[in-house]
């Protein structure tokens, strides 16, 4: 069986993280956490993620800290699918996928590793290696995130 090893990721895990939600940061524009904002609308905030399984990888999560998404306002669940419609006309565009896997993880048996909600959109296509063989195999990353951010900022319109 061969294994893809991302070293990066277990000093993320392991490593000294900055006190507070990592999302909060990133939403108040902190210098303790890399910035990867592309788009923002109403009580909304979309970034990449930091380690994402394709180019485009999008975080839709809202301004105000929360862990659930029954905790969300009428405004707030407006303003999120509202966004998730704008991502998904932005990568239609950007990189024409085939498909996209979108949901939330909640909770740390979830697979939840930031305790703020977030709504993973992940553009998929035809000719990568699934979910499955990502999980026994390897993955292969076609684009450097920070080339994707300068993408996405641009057919965003920021």
């Amino acid at each position: 069986m061969e294994y893809f090893f991302n070293f990066n990721k277990l000093g993320y895990l392991k490593g000294k993280r900055p006190a507070g939600c990592i999302l909060c940061l990133v939403g108040t524009g902190s210098d303790e956490v890399e910035n990867l904002i592309v788009y923002e609308r109403g009580t909304m905030l979309v970034s990449l993620n930091l380690y994402p399984y394709n180019p485009g990888h999008l975080l839709v999560f809202p301004k105000r800290h929360c862990i659930d998404v029954r905790q969300l306002t009428d405004e707030e669940k407006s303003d999120l699918f509202n966004t998730q419609d704008k991502c998904l006309g932005v990568l239609d565009s950007l990189y024409r996928p085939a498909g996209y896997n979108i949901g939330f993880n909640m909770g740390l048996a979830a697979g939840a590793s930031i305790e703020h909600l977030h709504m993973h959109i992940i553009p998929r296509y035809s000719n990568e290696i699934g979910i499955a063989e990502l999980l026994g195999g390897k993955k292969v990353l076609v684009q450097n995130p920070l080339e994707t951010r300068e993408l996405l900022l641009k057919a965003f319109g920021s």
